[in-house]
């Protein structure tokens, strides 16, 4: 099949594959069956490992449009394949947004209609003949369905209304008088039931894919040769271990299951009203929504079953679910621009991220719900089941990306080596055994035993205890993780990204002061602005007007800074009650009034009525609609009226720039971007505020409906407010603990730069001496190319009596001692805000790599460009944490290596980690856990390669005698050495602080493999030596039952038991194999003390009381059993008597042993990395991670960091691919 045939799916999403197409081939099925009796099965399961290879060996390539199976490839580097029938289903027509004839109803995949009551059947009969229905191909895989699109020959998925690429002004004129049942009907059989099903899979089921696990499959084929061997013991231990892992594995995975469906069914079905395309209300259930359908929320509140885009009235939402957010969200109706001017300009195509404000999304809570005038609050379905916002979150944790870790790839690589040792075993026993003859059925077994031994059946349960034992501590400091697996990859962080509000910072912020503006100038600044002279001022109308506040069960709730504005003011608000809405035509939804002290008192004239001198004396604000709060926008605005007057007021609040931009120019003082600078300098938060008198023509109604551009402009400006945002106490120190561990640490805030850039000074995060480059990227323009200016925030320390603006300073490179240049050029960093961000990702590509390098501030970074940003750095090879407070930060804490949210939520469903503790503190612990982690699971790997080595060495050197372990041997050594050993090793907690230098990524380290060789070699050697003495002694003889060296004085005793011991069939019992099991049990306990590290990253063992337990009371069981033999015992374990000079002589092998092992690994931990750096040295090794790379070569690079007053512009607008660019000096 031609190679052009290759289609993707999901194009430019995470989920993107390639796809081909395929079609069952009978002679490679029956083929394959030979294939599988041959091998006993064993072919079936390999298939089943591999679904590639199952579809390509039993089906032929075709073309996608025929296909009846479907492969696909995901396009990321972890490159898997998936599998999937592609199915077929009748419809009336191909698009679900075609409007059917109203007389017909459409038929089910099935073959039986939805409402089969609604009609008479011979009517349905009439109606079905009417139309030709057409066959649908779909397949469906990871919970959604992918549907065959002519148009574009390919499968496409069905989102919901977006597909149709509605204008704002079309979801209002075209989808707001809700469906019709029959086209309800229609729809669903595209996009079929909403819910999101969470199947908990039987306990059979669950139990088949455990088992068939090739892990657990190698246990059965060792568990049968054991059993063929007359191991029955050992085999049972290991039956017995199995059951265990495996009930305990199916227990966690049907608990998880459990619980996400519980979280995710919680309220996923509900009863809802649904509007009918005929002005009907009718009650239907949450699944039968369709997209398109129209529904009304209650006033009372509703768990959302799906994502829908208001469409008239607003809604109090906690998101929480969401976006680990706790505060109250308004989210207001969508603006209906249509309703001014058909296609009037503006009207933008409504996405769900972009009208995030006018979005309720599935799984929310609407709290309450506000409408005017008897209006009812009514909402469009625009998503359904899992395409909506808390399905996909459902099927990110159903169907989670594989952690690619170095750990674990080194590990199959480790064990694919001793697969190779084991091949060599089984040779030399096949070929040992048959030049001494031995029978075939003897031969096959015992040269299957020893690829039994090498590969260790307890691997990856011991793999798993560290990680285990390490999500024990994170909970109980209060760190909860969805991830373990993450946890390792931790201990590699070397950069991490930090939210700046509610996580560097104080979440709240203080009102510092205000600064009004008059006349186009400032005044001074004041402190305050609760004062009776500035009540009835626009400046304090503005400040009380302008929020999206609201009162929930009478306590005032919304945003934090909102908050502090309005209390500042003093004044009070009142909402109306439900009956007050519905009695009064275009009642006020909200009001606020000054407290009634604050008031002048209006001198009562004694004829004067007292409820008209009560309502002259009134002061109060009606609030008529609000334009919610637009990161995008950085703005928010309100349109309210002042009781008594005809004309209505537009307030506006936002950042300064924004604000300034959309007032009238001669309203703003001249010096603004000054006055800002100064403020922003010093790490003030400055809110700017506006407002304009609206025209009178603009009555409620038409206000209801006005775009918000209608309304922001021409404004006057009203003057700045100063709110203080504090750091936390816990930031400057954690930043230095980060600092001095080499762990690099940038601010990714919504902020404006200059506060930004003033934090990060504050923190430590830019120290005092460094330098700050600001990127200021435009966009083309007017023909001109994309180009970034390049200038330089001045120096605090020099520029402290200057008036602080930003100084364009020139450095002059001649005056610097060359020794020190190199130095010099280091300690910079780049500084720049999200739409420079933009146009540098555009247009400036292979300039990212650079700028992130040194890039230590992104301020005015939308959500997404923070998630860019982390996929930035990830690019240069580093290994990315987030740490951010969940609400805006969901794509970053996601996409980055270890995202830790710090949030009031047990686990937000939005990261890997949730931190309760509401600081950073939390980072060092996780890094400082994540590398204890990823130490205990290296010091677990190489004891258990070591543990199978030395058992290899032991049964490799017994079968040159035709002898080998005991069973109770075996069962000694891996049940109470092995496992006891195990799972102590890894109790070893974190060490108490963060040193520079990280552990090693990977199991294949010069230093580590270094380790694990030379202990092997040590094992072997005094294994070898033990066994080639014990035969070169003067008392050796070949063992029989009679035999009775110990007490060779003595000629005629004969220990009675030894007479009744009937010959040993597997020759187990000889003075080899007892010299061997002493040796080498000795030879566990010594590795494992030698390989459970402590300092720099775990503590030392010696604090590990069960690891020390465990080792001491081995140690002494088994000198004693050495030194004064217990008949019992040596009799369980087949252990022969030897003379008490040959145990002395064991004891001196096994302290040799252990002293050579403890220099070698104290050598190679003191010299190992520095020999070999001086070995790479020589040979002028380049670094491996990109971004020493790329650091190495800017080094040299004359022309970097870029000089002030330069500029840098992209060579050729028209590809901005090649992304080239040259550096111009301005005039």
């Amino acid at each position: 099949m031609e190679k052009d045939d290759l289609k993707i799916v999901n194009k430019g999403l995470e989920d993107e594959m390639e796809i081909l197409g395929y079609k069952p081939c009978r002679w490679k099925m029956a083929l394959v069956g030979v294939g599988v009796l041959a091998t006993g099965g064993f072919l079936l399961l390999l298939l089943y490992w591999m679904p590639e290879w199952c579809v390509k060996s039993t089906c032929t390539r075709t073309t996608i449009r025929e296909a009846e199976m479907v492969l696909l490839r995901s396009t990321d580097e972890f490159k898997r394949w998936f599998l999937a029938k592609v199915r077929v289903m009748l419809a009336p027509g191909r698009n679900p947004f075609d409007s059917l004839d109203s007389q017909t109803t459409p038929t089910v995949a099935n073959g039986h209609t939805p409402h089969p009551s609604d009609s008479p059947p011979e009517d349905l009969i009439r109606k079905y003949a009417e139309y030709q229905p057409v066959q649908i191909r779909y397949f469906t895989l990871h919970s959604t369905k992918y549907y065959w699109n002519d148009a574009i020959q390919n499968f496409e998925v069905l989102m919901g209304l977006e597909d149709l690429g509605v204008t704002c002004s079309s979801v209002h004129s075209d989808h707001s008088a809700g469906l019709t049942r029959n086209l309800q009907d229609y729809r669903r059989l595209f996009f079929g039931v909403n819910e999101i099903a969470v199947k908990v899979p039987s306990v059979f089921k669950l139990l088949i894919k455990e088992v068939l696990n090739p892990f657990y499959i190698f246990q059965l084929f060792s568990v049968i040769l054991w059993s063929a061997d007359e191991y029955y013991y050992y085999a049972v231990a290991i039956v017995f271990m199995s059951v265990i892992s495996i009930a305990t594995s199916l227990y966690t995975i049907k608990k998880q299951y459990v619980m996400l469906h519980d979280m995710v069914s919680a309220h996923s079905i509900v009863r809802v009203s649904v509007c009918r395309a005929n002005n009907e209300i009718e009650e239907a259930m949450s699944t039968d929504l369709v997209p398109g359908d129209v529904m009304v929320i209650p006033t009372n509140g509703t768990i959302m079953p799906c994502d829908a885009v208001l469409i008239s009235g607003t809604c109090i939402v906690n998101e929480s679910m969401l976006t680990g957010e706790s505060v109250p969200v308004t989210k207001t109706n969508l603006p209906n621009l249509g309703h001014i001017v058909k296609g009037a300009e503006g009207d933008s195509v409504y996405s769900m991220e972009e009208h995030k404000r006018h979005t309720l999304f599935c799984g929310t809570n609407v709290i309450q719900t506000r409408f005017y005038s008897g209006e009812l609050v009514k909402a469009v379905v625009v998503r359904t089941g899992f395409s909506t916002a808390k399905g996909q979150l459902v099927r990110s944790i159903l169907y989670p990306k594989p952690t690619d870790f170095k750990l674990y790839r080194d590990a199959y690589l480790f064990l694919l080596c001793l697969v190779a040792v084991a091949g060599v075993g089984f040779v030399y026993s096949i070929v040992l055994s048959v030049m001494n003859k031995v029978p075939a059925k003897t031969i096959i077994i015992e040269s299957l035993d020893i690829i039994t031994i090498t590969v260790p059946p307890a691997l990856p349960a011991a793999m798993t205890a560290g990680i285990v034992y390490a999500q024990r501590r994170l909970k109980r400091i209060g760190i909860f993780c969805i991830s373990p697996q993450r946890i390792n990859i931790c201990g590699q962080l070397n950069l991490v990204c930090f939210d700046k509000t509610g996580t560097l910072t104080e979440d709240g912020l203080d009102l510092w002061g205000i600064q009004r503006v008059e006349s186009g100038r400032f005044r001074l600044s004041e402190e305050n602005a609760y004062k009776e002279s500035l009540v009835k001022s626009q400046f304090v109308a503005c400040m009380a007007t302008c929020h999206s506040l609201t009162k929930i069960e009478g306590q005032l709730s919304g945003d934090p800074l909102d908050l502090k504005m309005f209390e500042a003011t003093g004044w009070i608000l009142e909402e109306a009650t439900e009956e007050e809405t519905s009695l009064h035509n275009r009642i006020m939804p909200t009001v606020v009034r000054p407290p009634k002290q604050l008031l002048p008192e209006p001198a009562a004239s004694p004829e004067q009525d007292m409820e008209l001198y009560e309502l002259s004396a009134s002061y109060e604000i009606g609030i008529v609609r609000q334009f919610p709060f637009s990161s995008a926008l950085q703005r928010m605005s309100v349109v309210a009226r002042l009781l008594g007057e005809k004309r209505m007021d537009a307030y506006l609040k936002g950042a300064p720039e924004v604000v300034a931009s959309l007032c009238k120019q001669e309203t703003v003082p001249e010096n603004f971007s000054e006055v800002l600078e100064d403020y922003t300098k010093q790490g003030f938060r400055v809110i700017a505020l506006a407002h304009r008198r609206l025209e009178s023509k603009l009555t409620w109604h038409k206000v209801q409906n006005v775009n918000r551009d209608h309304i922001e402009t021409n404004m006057e400006f009203l003057g700045l407010i100063i709110m203080q945002n504090k750091l936390k106490a816990e930031t400057p120190g954690v930043l230095e603990d980060l600092r001095r561990a080499n762990i690099r640490t940038v601010m990714v805030t919504g902020d404006n730069m200059l506060t930004a850039i003033s934090v990060a000074r504050d923190c430590g995060m830019i120290p005092p001496q460094d330098r700050v480059i600001i990127a200021d990227a435009l966009p083309p323009k007017d023909g001109q190319a994309a180009k970034i200016n390049w200038r330089y925030a001045d120096n605090p320390i020099k520029q402290a009596n200057k008036s602080a603006h930003l100084e364009e300073v020139e450095i002059s490179f001649e005056e610097v001692d060359p020794r020190e240049e190199p130095k010099l050029q280091e300690q910079y960093h780049f500084a720049m805000s999200g739409k420079s961000f933009a146009v540098i990702t555009e247009h400036f590509q292979d300039l990212v790599q650079k700028l992130v390098l040194h890039g230590t501030v992104f301020a005015r970074m939308a959500p997404d460009q923070k998630t860019q940003l982390v996929e930035a750095l990830q690019s240069v090879d580093y290994f990315v944490g987030m740490c951010g407070d969940g609400a805006n930060d969901c794509g970053a804490l996601k996409r980055a290596h270890s995202g830790i949210s710090l949030s009031e939520l047990e686990a937000s469903v939005a990261s890997p980690f949730t931190s309760r503790t509401p600081n950073i503190s939390c980072v060092p612990s996780l890094i400082r856990e994540g590398r204890a982690a990823l130490i205990t699971s290296f010091c677990v790997f190489k004891f258990m390669a070591l543990y199978s080595i030395i058992q290899y060495i032991s049964v490799t050197l017994l079968y040159s005698i035709l002898s080998n372990l005991g069973d109770f041997q075996f069962l000694f050594i891996d049940i109470a050495i092995i496992l006891l050993i195990v799972f102590t090793m890894s109790l070893n907690p974190a060490w108490k602080e963060l040193v520079p230098r990280r552990p090693p990524s990977g199991l294949i380290s010069g230093p580590l493999l270094f380790s694990v060789l030379t202990q092997i070699l040590i094992c072997l050697g005094f294994q070898t030596l033990s066994f080639l003495w014990v035969r070169n002694q003067s008392w050796y003889e070949m063992w029989t039952p009679i035999s009775d060296v110990c007490s060779i004085s003595s000629n005629t005793t004969s220990s009675a038991h030894d007479n009744e011991t009937e010959l040993d069939d597997h020759n187990i019992k000889n003075y080899e194999n007892t010299t061997l099991f002493y040796v080498s049990s000795f030879q566990y306990l010594i590795v494992a003390i030698v390989f459970s590290k402590g300092k720099p990253f775990r503590q030392p063992s010696y604090k590990n009381w069960p690891f020390l337990l465990s080792a001491f009371s081995l140690y002494v069981f088994l000198f004693f059993i050495m030194l004064h033999p217990v008949s019992a015992i040596d009799e369980f374990l087949e252990i022969v008597c030897v003379p008490f000079e040959w145990r002395l002589r064991m004891v001196i092998i096994i302290i040799g042993n252990a002293a050579v092992s403890v220099l070698m690994e104290t050598g190679i931990d003191l010299w190992g990395s520095k020999c070999l750096s001086w070995l790479c040295c020589r040979r002028r090794k380049s670094p491996k991670a990109r971004y020493m790379h790329l650091a190495q070569e800017l080094r040299v690079d004359p022309d970097w960091p870029p000089k002030p007053k330069t500029t840098t512009e992209a060579k050729a607008p028209p590809c901005p691919e090649n992304g080239s660019y040259q550096i111009m000096s301005a005039s």
